[in-house]
């Protein structure tokens, strides 16, 4: 069970994997069997093949590396010097050398090149005869500086798990005589539907017939059990050969389930109740800063072009890995907005923890429910699009776009017919598009052997450029470089030549910008650098310009980077399949970034 949970995770890394299981070798004696190897889930289920192992007590782990390198001494669990002891760990312990040293000093002997490691021996200190496992964890964790969902297991204290969390997630599934933690619900749905989502500084004890939760302080907390609303077959791959194909193929379902029950197209206006309970409030905002991290920061750069064009509120774009950092001036009258599709990216949590230490609306979009930006934030709007289990953010990238455009609406004055139009069509445009595979794929085939791409676009294309760089650099390896049409010849020109392909999103012809990508095209072309372009069906022109064109439907100029990622999602999947590559589980990422 634990094994196969694993599996579901192995998403969130996989470049060792391990378990520690609880047995009573004699009555009222129990030892931890532990069993890890470097790989993927598939070598640990080959190690262990023929052998017998069954507990009601186990902990489970598959890794991405942050300290150590990928080995089967740095795989989790670890455990203290007495073997009596083993913890798995999410999260960065910053303080970890410190710790290190004072334990040495102590006497305590490390194996291993981790920050995790530090954990157990602390437990280790606090744990004696008669101490209870959670008063030792809980010991051990006041000294620690950093971020942690841990698990621990001890035969000193048997037959029970013993978790807490600081801005990493962490998950309770609670069922009939039987009970399981994770940090994502994918690994849970199988058993139970019926969830606890800890909150920093909490602690859970789990027995295979009790649950508790407290806090540090062991103070008893009582906590709301949520539902999942979605099962372990819609994480399928459902007949296609990976996940990311399948999550591209999901949205024209996705982009309307995210638009669903939110467009009032007779009324010319956009419905979004989690917005609509803030009253006042969302009408006094003078000002944005949307913060996100990756594919989210992206969608976040259109929404800044959508919330001034639509709304006329002027909009920053920060990442979350440098909002912190920099002192941002916040007056009273500016909301931030955190993009988010897991809901539990460390940078972005940091960044609305700071908004609200300066008493800002915090406002949020984010695909997971219960997920902590769900829980932090003051309002928001969720994707309603279901786990995306791929690594490179497909389905998740158009509904945070569609999403921020009723945002955009929703702002907005003025009655927009004409846009909400254009959104409802979304899906069946989208739908179209997949229809060209077979010929994105054949594009694909002719253009795999390069190493080098430089994505352009002007506008709202600029950030779909910048995106679809992303997809094919995350999983095709490729070095791929987005940048803004009008700045290639300050700079960029200088390495086109013929091996230097250029994939440009020219919009549609009636678009002001349209002229202005026509003129950067035909300086790559003097230059004899290969042109593909994702141009507006009926566009005859471009094909005298690009050696080859990709047609999308025609849409407003908002939306056109929704239908303009389909192409590009479709461009690096079959890239990375033709140089060999699993796009599902691309080297060195980790589909929530929950460390900073």
């Amino acid at each position: 069970m634990a094994i196969k949970g694993l599996g579901q995770l192995e998403y969130r890394g996989y470049d060792s994997v391990g378990f520690a299981l609880m047995s009573e070798v004699q009555p009222r004696s129990f030892k931890v069997f532990c069993e890890k190897t470097i790989g993927r889930v598939k070598n640990l289920e080959t190690k262990i093949e023929g052998r017998d192992f069954s507990s009601n007590c186990v902990i489970a782990h598959t890794r991405w590396a942050t300290h150590g390198v990928p080995s089967e001494k740095n795989a989790h669990p670890h455990c203290d010097c007495g073997k009596k002891i083993f913890i798995v760990h999410n999260g960065i312990i910053e303080n970890y050398q410190f710790l290190k040293t004072v334990l040495r000093r102590e006497g305590h002997k490390f194996s291993s090149d981790t920050d995790t490691e530090v954990l157990a021996h602390l437990v280790e200190r606090y744990l004696q005869k008669n101490t209870l496992l959670e008063d030792a964890l809980i010991q051990a964790l006041c000294h620690v500086k950093g971020t942690f969902a841990v698990a621990v297991i001890s035969a000193l204290d048997p037959n029970k798990i013993v978790a807490a969390r600081r801005s990493s997630p962490l998950i309770i599934g609670l069922g009939n005589g039987e009970h399981f933690l994770a940090s994502d619900a994918s690994a849970l749905t199988e058993y139970t539907k019926k969830v606890v989502y800890l909150d920093d500084d909490e602690v859970a004890v789990l027995t295979p017939d009790s649950f508790l939760f407290c806090d540090f302080s062991k103070k008893a907390r009582q906590k709301k059990i949520d539902k999942i609303d979605w099962d372990t077959e819609k994480a399928q791959k459902e007949g296609f050969k990976h996940f990311m194909l399948k999550e591209i193929h999901n949205q024209p379902e996705s982009i309307k389930d995210s638009l669903r029950g939110r467009l009032i197209e007779k009324e010319g206006r956009v419905k979004l109740g989690g917005l609509e309970v803030l009253g006042r409030q969302v009408k006094n905002i003078e000002r944005i800063i949307i913060t996100a991290c990756g594919t989210a920061y992206y969608a976040g750069m259109l929404g800044k072009y959508m919330f001034e064009n639509y709304a006329g509120i002027p909009t920053e774009v920060e990442l979350a890995s440098e909002f912190r950092y920099r002192n941002p001036v916040l007056n009273k009258s500016t909301a931030v907005l955190a993009v988010s599709q897991s809901g539990e990216t460390a940078d972005t949590l940091a960044a609305i923890n700071l908004a609200k230490q300066k008493g800002n609306l915090v406002l949020g979009i984010v695909n997971t429910v219960g997920s902590s930006v769900a829980r932090l934030t003051d309002a928001g709007v969720y994707n309603h699009i279901g786990p995306e289990i791929g690594v490179a953010s497909t389905k998740a990238f158009t509904s945070q776009v569609a999403i921020l455009a009723l945002f955009a609406l929703f702002l907005s004055k003025r009655k927009s017919q004409e846009a909400i139009k254009a959104l409802n069509l979304l899906p069946f445009q989208v739908k179209k598009i997949l229809k060209n595979e077979k010929a994105i794929q054949r594009l694909a085939r002719k253009y795999n052997k390069y190493d080098n791409f430089l994505y352009l676009g002007r506008n709202y294309n600029y950030p779909a450029a910048l995106e679809g760089a992303l997809k094919l650099k995350e999983i095709s390896y490729a070095h791929a470089e987005g940048y803004a049409a009008g700045e290639m010849k300050h700079g960029p020109i200088a390495l086109i030549d013929k091996n230097f392909p250029t994939l440009a999103i020219v919009g549609n012809p009636i678009s002001h910008t349209y002229p202005k990508m026509i003129s950067s095209l035909e300086e790559i072309k003097a230059r004899k650098g290969p042109i593909i372009a994702i141009a507006a069906e009926g566009d005859e022109d471009i094909a005298k310009i690009a050696d080859d064109v990709i047609y999308i439907p025609k849409t407003i100029e908002m939306l056109n980077p929704v239908l303009a990622a389909v192409p590009l999602q479709l461009f690096a999947y079959y890239m990375a399949v033709l140089r060999g590559f699993d796009p599902d589980k691309p080297r060195n990422l980790a589909k929530s970034v929950t460390v900073e």
